[in-house]
């Protein structure tokens, strides 16, 4: 998508702190952290959200919760971190790319938010 600010990254469009890639997925930190580790997880696959999922994308989807997993452990927070993807604007949805927030570091309250 031309004007998607994640497939520019992707891309090497635009500069990003990348902690991870394949061919699959890109990670990297958040411009805007929320927490003393913010980093997301972006499939190089641009669908809008979960809502978007085609079949066969169970695939990759698994594929992205197993790097984030090794991610937590490699940025040593894998004793306790929050993963979200917020799914259309009324959830905060900014970016029209399907991405999940790894966030950790502080404690994080419950209720989110």
């Amino acid at each position: 998508m031309p004007d998607c600010i994640f497939c520019k990254i992707i891309a090497g469009e635009i500069p990003c702190n990348k902690v991870y890639e394949d061919e699959h997925v890109v990670a990297f930190h958040d411009i805007q952290p929320q927490a003393p580790v913010h980093v997301l997880f972006v499939p190089k696959k641009h669908m809008v959200s979960l809502q978007a999922m085609e079949a066969g994308d169970e695939v990759l989807l698994g594929h992205m919760m197993k790097v984030v997993a090794q991610q937590a452990q490699a940025l040593g927070v894998s004793q306790g971190y929050r993963l979200v993807s917020n799914c259309g604007a009324s959830a905060g949805q900014s970016v029209d790319l399907l991405h999940f927030h790894l966030l950790a570091g502080r404690n994080l309250q419950w209720p989110p938010g």
